[in-house]
């Protein structure tokens, strides 16, 4: 693989715009390519000339090509690179070319001037992130303290601060600070060595070698690293102030480490007097506890329950902020070696030697020469191993580095392939023989037969609309994936568990085989003349069905994903309990989605009637007879939408961002729309028909403006693309402009269904289950453009990883507030 898709491929989705344009610079050394071999003279001389000059270079002639002092002399003629400082944005690189009066010698400026502005982005950003990671370390440094003075509490509930402080390490285990050095620290090898006494030949012929343009970006790396262990002895030897420690053995010692109890530091317990615990309002109990509270944080109860609540929040902290150091450290080694390789490229198309002087400077930048990363990677681990895996290095670095495990019954590329073409030839096949069956026997031109036939419709059409919300979301997944949309982080699933379109089609089809197989068993034995006395039991079919489908979903083994089944069952489960558990965008995403799956919620309900009234013994559906089955039938319509505006109200009263109101308001107007449009079809008339029409018009038009503006951030009026948002992940911008004419349609096909058309009860059937899969396809649409906006929201603000909640509060002494 090219490195250029290689680059792309390892690219951090977020950070994307964060990283060296490498492609745009290989544009431009193809015009410089083009131009010189445009200009490039055939002749019989110079072909003569080249040949004589080859013959020097190899016979020792060509002193310039032996001489490595001449060497820096033409490098030194080519560019000039220069550090500008600049206040409070650090160093600033410009490259004068020193052959612009050249002939084509304006494109290399170019090329120059856009490697600078590329140098300088990458690192300007590194330096920001690795400024939010030191500060994320201070404060992670405080929650380490409390938790300390924490344990030290509850495994010691009679121990006072006095005999703390005259035996520490007889009580406490010393906190590993996370503390790194300055990045005034990275000046130089030479200073580094000055009056440490360390044998430095090995390091010497390294850097001499580097000096000499030899080796690769991994060299490099291996020497930077070499340094960062040198600054380390001197930093240990330092803090302790005794012998020093050699350098291979220096990376796993505390290196820089800074004892946390001194005897002139103040009592070790005496943190706890200005802590509490952040309580988050994760859980039910947690949110009605601080609806009666004045203050969300609670004090400090000194158990063990407690300690092992903190120890838990503490591990995924860690975890997250061990992730968000790797990809910092990957960030930096991909874009040094994408400095290293395009100026390679530029020496070959140009035969100017340029590349040594530039990429030393790229070494001695920021990005190159900063060690800060390393450090905290090594610091964590010593600190995570030390305190959450009881020294155990293998456990802990099995907790902090990502698992690319997947499940065990992940299927592969041809068995998924395979198996997905067989199902989905099966399901078409067997869809043509239940229309062929139905067809054979004329029974919808009955009135017995067609009363027959919307019964046996509405109840598999239950699993009509869970096929093809599965199909919609596989062909989402393809999508997101060919446009880079990371959605595996957006919806907060396990690294390695979330299911590529693949094995979502895979499911979708091999479940649309088996309700086709069972629908057309049902259609036989109903219909055949020597099966009329298994009528009863093929009614009961649809029922085993249903049976099937939910212990597969709520199976405690591990087959058929389990991880995704359960993760989709703790969604479920928060909608429902909303608004109780803190909003996530996997619940209110699931929520929107029930929103347009109101006939399949209705159609359980159908299932509760048909069989727990045993109307299915009759073969008649009276269900619509029962006052309380139409009381739930209006109450099952609003479920979703209810369970959305609560989950917008508590998200208002978290953020209070008065977009969650607004939100709310339309889930508001939308209940009062379904409602009357409910009581016009067990109603009818004409007054329920124009209430239904006015109302679900307001909605309709609220919802859509909602869903291009608001969900998709299109309609930008002053955007780059007009009409659009400044950025897009398709390419073709006719795309969006489809997508919003598709919306606006769809959307009007849900209030086709306020019309009384005067349809006998099949065909009435027939266009509620249209319309409703419409809707699902329209959900379906949505779905792709609001996570593309959300993951540009991410892009905008560079959010690669999760923020998580630290157990701690601090407060001061005197004012009592958050420190």
């Amino acid at each position: 693989m090219k490195f250029g898709k290689e680059y792309k491929k390892q690219m951090v989705s977020e950070w994307t715009e964060a990283y060296m344009n490498y492609n745009g610079l290989k544009r431009i050394l193809g015009e410089i390519a083009r131009y010189k071999q445009s200009k490039q003279a055939h002749t019989h001389l110079k072909a003569l000339q080249q040949k004589l000059a080859l013959q020097q270079t190899f016979s020792g002639l060509d002193r310039k090509a032996n001489d490595p002092s001449s060497e820096g002399d033409i490098e030194d003629q080519v560019i000039d690179v220069n550090v500008l400082r600049q206040d409070g944005s650090g160093q600033h690189y410009k490259t004068k070319f020193l052959r612009q009066s050249e002939e084509g010698g304006q494109i290399e400026v170019t090329f120059f001037k856009k490697l600078d502005e590329e140098l300088n982005k990458v690192n300007n950003f590194y330096k920001d992130k690795v400024e939010e990671v030191m500060q994320e370390a201070a404060l992670l440094n405080k929650q380490m303290d409390a938790f300390i003075a924490l344990k030290i509490k509850v495994q010691n509930p009679d121990a006072n601060n006095s005999s703390l402080r005259k035996c520490p390490s007889a009580n406490m285990a010393t906190t590993d600070h996370l503390c790194c050095p300055s990045s005034a620290s990275t000046s130089g090898l030479n200073q580094i060595d000055a009056g440490v006494g360390v044998d430095t030949s090995n390091r010497s012929q390294l850097k001499e070698s580097l000096d000499n343009g030899q080796g690769d970006a991994g060299e490099k790396m291996c020497m930077r690293h070499l340094e960062r262990l040198w600054k380390c002895n001197l930093r240990q030897k330092e803090c302790t102030g005794g012998p020093e420690i050699s350098p291979v053995n220096s990376a796993a010692t505390d290196c820089g480490e800074e004892l946390n109890i001194t005897e002139d530091k103040e009592d070790p317990l005496e943190i706890l007097e200005h802590v509490k615990i952040n309580n988050t309002l994760e859980s039910p109990i947690s949110t009605l506890k601080g609806v009666f509270k004045d203050s969300k944080d609670k004090e400090l109860s000194f158990n063990k329950n407690e300690l092992k609540r903190v120890e838990e929040k503490l591990r995924l902290v860690f975890t997250e902020f061990y992730q968000k150091l790797r990809l910092l450290k990957h960030y930096s080694f991909m874009n040094i070696t994408a400095f290293s390789k395009i100026m390679k490229k530029y020496e070959k198309i140009t035969s100017r030697a340029a590349s040594r002087s530039y990429i030393q400077i790229v070494d001695n930048s920021y990005l190159g020469s900063s060690d800060e990363v390393n450090c905290l990677l090594e610091r964590v681990e010593i600190t995570f191993i030390k305190h959450f895996s009881n020294s155990n290095r293998r456990e802990g670095m099995k907790s902090l580095r990502p698992k690319v495990k997947r499940e065990k019954h992940s299927v592969t590329f041809f068995s998924a392939l395979i198996s997905s073409g067989f199902f989905s030839g099966c399901s078409i096949a067997l869809l043509v023989a239940v229309v062929l069956r139905m067809e054979a026997t004329k029974q919808m031109n009955e009135k017995q037969g067609a009363l027959y036939m919307v019964n046996i419709f509405l109840l598999y059409s239950l699993f009509a609309y869970t096929v093809l919300h599965m199909l919609m979301y596989a062909a989402n997944i393809y999508f997101w994936r060919r446009c880079r949309v990371n959605y595996p982080f957006i919806f907060g699933f396990k690294q390695g568990t979330e299911l590529g379109y693949r094995e979502v089609f895979l499911l979708s089809s091999g479940l649309s085989v088996l309700v086709l197989a069972i629908f057309l068993a049902n259609l036989h034995l109903d219909m055949g003349s020597r099966t009329q006395n298994y009528k009863t039991v093929t009614e009961l079919f649809p029922l085993a069905l249903v049976s099937v489908v939910l212990i597969i979903i709520f199976c405690p083994f591990d087959i058929i994903y389990r991880s995704s089944r359960f993760f989709f069952i703790q969604s479920i489960f928060h909608c429902i309990c909303a608004p109780l558990y803190k909003v996530t965008l996997p619940d209110f995403f699931l929520a929107d989605h029930l929103t347009s799956q109101i006939q399949a919620i209705r159609s359980i309900e159908l299932y509760i009637c048909y069989y727990g009234l045993g109307e299915y013994s009759q073969r008649q559906n009276k269900c619509h007879s029962y006052g309380v089955y139409n009381v739930f039938y209006f109450i099952v319509a609003v479920i979703p939408y209810w369970l959305r505006f609560l989950q917008c109200l508590r998200r208002f009263c978290e953020d209070k961002d008065a977009i969650h109101a607004y939100n709310g308001l339309k889930y508001s107007l939308t209940i009062v729309a379904v409602v009357i449009r409910t009581a016009f079809e067990l109603k009818k008339g004409v007054t329920w028909m124009v209430l239904a029409l006015v109302s679900s018009v307001v909605a309709t038009v609220m919802n859509t403006f909602w869903d291009i503006f608001v969900d998709w951030g299109l309609l930008r009026r002053h955007s780059k693309n007009s009409y659009l948002r400044d950025k897009l992940l398709v390419s073709h911008k006719s795309v969006y402009f489809v997508a919003m004419v598709l919306n606006v349609i769809l959307r009007l096909a849900w209030l086709q269904l306020v019309l009384d058309f005067n349809l006998n009860s099949l065909h009435q059937m027939a266009i509620t289950i249209v319309s409703s899969c419409l809707e699902i396809i329209r959900r379906g649409i949505w779905s792709f453009f609001r996570l593309e906006n959300e993951h540009l929201n991410n892009v905008g603000k560079y959010r690669a990883c999760k923020a998580v909640p630290y157990p701690f509060n601090y407060y001061d002494a005197n004012s009592d507030k958050d420190d």
